[in-house]
C-alpha cells in the first residue's frame, strides 16, 4: 500500500465577513502519495491558498481529519512543521545578505550545528548552481537565481514534503525550465511536492496528479491525460497514401471529417490507448493501410475553461 504524504478527509474552512459566513473549503478530500508531484489548480478565490495554509499549519481548519507527513495536523503540528518546507509565491530571501548568508541563517533557525550548517550551505550552493554568486548580495541576483536560492533555503531542513506556491511566476522560459528540472530531481530523491501554479503548462509538465478546485469543492482529479479525455474535442488524425484508402476508411468508420487534399481523416476519439488500438485493428482487418497517425486531445486550458466556466488568468 502506498504511503500518503497528505491524507485529508472532509476539510472545511469558513470566514465571517459583513455578509455573514463565507465557505472557502466545503469538505474536500485529498490523497497525495509520497514521492510524487500533486498540483492543485483553480481560479482566483477557489480556495487554493487556504488549502496550503491549512496543510502547512499556518491556519486551522474548521472541520475534517488531516494527516501530513504521517502526523495528525491538529495534535502534532510541531512534528508537521519539522517535516515540511514552504516556498511561497513571494521570495523569503533577504536581499541584503549574500546567498551563503541566507542559507546559514536558515541553518541557524533550524538549530543545526555551525559545522553542519556550513556543510549544508556549501552543498546547496553547488546543487543549485549558485557557487559563484554565493558571496554576493542576493539583491544582485536575477529572478531565476533568487527563486533557486529561495528553494535551496527551504531544503536546509531536509523536508520530506514541500509546498510550492507558484514557484515560477515572473520567470523567463529558460529559468522556468531550470526550476522544473530541480523539482523533478527533488522528487527522484523521495521528496513530495504539493504544487499550486498559474501556469497550466507547468502542471501538465510536472504533476503526477492534478486536482481542480472551484468554489471550495474539488470538481475533478486525475492525471493530466485523464482530465483531458473528459473534455469533448479529442480526435485521431489518420493520413493515407491515396484517395481510395481515405474513402474506404471514411465509409468503414462512418464518422469523422476528411481533407481530400491532405488525404487525412479526423475521427472523434478520447485518445486512449484502447481507442487507438481498436481503430487500427478495424482498419487492418479491411487491409486499409495508414501512412501516419496522430492523437489530438484538449489541453489543460480547455479542461480549466470547460469545468470552471472561466479562463485561467495569464500571469503578469
Amino acid at each position: 500500500m502506498t504511503n500518503l504524504a497528505i491524507a485529508a478527509t472532509g476539510l472545511r474552512k469558513s470566514y465571517r465577513d459583513k455578509n455573514g459566513d463565507k465557505t472557502v473549503l466545503d469538505g474536500i478530500d485529498l490523497a497525495v502519495p509520497e514521492g510524487t508531484i500533486f498540483s492543485l489548480l483553480g481560479p482566483n478565490g477557489a480556495g487554493k491558498t487556504t488549502t496550503v495554509q491549512i496543510l502547512s499549519t499556518l491556519i486551522r481548519a474548521d472541520g475534517g481529519q488531516v494527516r501530513v507527513a504521517g502526523y495528525d495536523l491538529d495534535r502534532q503540528a510541531d512534528d508537521v512543521r519539522g517535516a515540511i518546507g514552504v516556498t511561497g509565491q513571494y521570495s523569503a530571501v533577504d536581499k541584503l545578505l549574500t546567498g551563503e548568508e541566507n542559507l546559514l541563517l536558515m541553518a541557524d533557525l533550524k538549530h543545526l550545528p555551525r559545522r553542519e550548517g556550513k556543510r549544508k550551505a556549501k552543498e546547496l550552493l553547488e546543487k543549485f548552481d549558485l557557487v559563484e554568486a554565493g558571496g554576493k548580495p542576493a539583491a544582485t541576483y536575477s529572478g531565476g537565481m533568487q527563486r533557486r536560492l529561495d528553494l535551496a533555503m527551504t531544503l536546509v531542513g531536509d523536508p520530506r514534503l514541500i509546498f510550492l506556491d507558484e514557484p515560477t511566476t515572473g520567470l523567463d522560459p529558460r529559468s522556468r525550465r531550470s526550476m522544473w528540472g530541480i523539482v523533478r530531481d527533488l522528487v527522484k530523491s523521495g521528496v513530495t511536492i504539493f504544487l499550486t501554479t498559474q501556469y497550466l503548462e507547468e502542471a501538465d509538465e510536472l504533476a503526477d496528479r492534478i486536482a481542480l478546485l472551484d468554489h471550495g469543492r474539488l470538481i475533478a482529479e486525475g492525471t493530466a491525460e485523464e482530465l483531458k479525455r473528459r473534455i469533448p474535442g479529442g480526435h485521431i488524425e489518420l493520413t493515407f497514401a491515396g484517395a481510395h484508402l481515405l474513402d474506404a476508411a471514411y465509409h468503414l468508420l462512418g464518422a469523422g471529417s476528411t481533407d481530400p487534399e491532405a488525404l487525412t481523416l479526423q475521427v472523434p476519439s478520447d485518445g486512449s490507448v484502447r481507442a487507438v488500438r481498436e481503430l487500427l485493428a478495424l482498419l487492418d482487418e479491411r487491409s486499409i493501410d495508414v501512412a501516419e497517425m496522430s492523437v489530438h486531445t484538449p489541453d489543460l486550458d480547455d479542461v480549466f475553461l470547460t469545468l470552471t466556466g472561466q479562463k485561467q488568468e495569464t500571469p503578469r
